[in-house]
């Protein structure tokens, strides 16, 4: 049986990113995401500490962004800020990630009854519209990070097990799929070893596209108040705050929101970027060893 390697250690990838300026754009905005969301352990007492001399400031050399009603400093409050965003793109898309990847394996290699099951569930859940399913899911949950979290993962578990299914159903009928069946070769390795490296490049672009909606979607739950819960910095809470006090100062609301606005242009940018780079240098699907 004709052997290769996985194929995205084949491709270029890295020195595709490198030639791409979005990339260029997306990849230093992700990574101060990053560098805040690691700082903001460090960052606890500046969080909470209060300029009552100083509410509503603009942005002066004592306060790079002002401060808000409490006094607080935005600056500092929007690099914390960062800490929930990097979690809803970590933990709320990686678990949707493995799930939707799960359960498309299974019903796209199985078929039968099993893929009319879980599909049809799936149909039923994409029928609404993502936020309206979080804020059902955060409704029975009761508000807070955590359940926002498990909210936004429930309802991106569909898009992945979809766009896999999708997938697995072209795939199974290759050849080499067929002829590892002949010679005994497991399911679970089949599908670990054989389908899932054709699909890593895929869903490497889903997920990016997936971190910038699921961003949104907390945004959202936190401008409602149903996501974190104060006095825990987020950025669509501190939208949110500024909202009320948009007359006394500006800086509450625009800074954290162009922060929103930033990272997911960066996670859309980023999976342009990722999407050409792996299409330019797309093998010929063979076996994977």
């Amino acid at each position: 049986m004709t052997t290769t390697k996985s194929p995205l250690r084949e491709r270029p990838l890295l020195d595709a990113l490198r030639r791409d300026r979005r990339a260029w754009f997306a990849v230093p905005v992700l990574a101060l995401v990053v560098l805040g969301a690691a700082l903001t352990p460090f960052l606890t007492r500046a969080v909470a500490e209060t300029d009552t001399d100083h509410l509503f400031s603009g942005p002066s050399a004592r306060h790079l962004l002002g401060t808000d009603d409490l006094g607080r400093d935005i600056f500092v409050r929007v690099i914390a800020g960062s800490l929930v965003t990097l979690q809803v793109a970590t933990i709320a898309v990686g678990v949707a990630l493995v799930l939707g990847t799960a359960l498309g394996l299974l019903a796209g290699y199985r078929g039968g009854v099993l893929d009319a099951v879980l599909m049809r569930i799936t149909d039923g859940l994409l029928a609404f519209p993502l936020l309206v399913l979080a804020l059902t899911v955060v409704a029975a949950l009761g508000p807070g990070l955590r359940n926002a979290l498990i909210a936004i993962a429930v309802v991106t578990t569909p898009r992945f097990a979809r766009l896999v299914r999708g997938e697995v159903l072209s795939l199974r009928t290759r050849e080499w799929v067929a002829a590892a069946r002949i010679v005994g070769v497991s399911t679970p390795k089949i599908l670990l070893r054989h389908l899932l490296p054709h699909l890593a490049g895929t869903l490497l672009v889903f997920a990016a596209l997936q971190a910038s909606t699921a961003i949104m979607a907390e945004a959202s739950l936190s401008f409602l108040g149903l996501g974190v819960q104060p006095p825990q910095p987020g950025w669509g809470g501190m939208v949110a705050a500024g909202t009320a006090h948009l007359e006394a100062t500006w800086a509450l609301s625009v800074f954290p929101g162009l922060a929103i606005l930033l990272t997911i242009a960066a996670f859309n940018l980023l999976a342009d970027a990722l999407r050409d780079a792996l299409d330019a240098h797309r093998p010929v699907l063979t076996p994977i060893r």
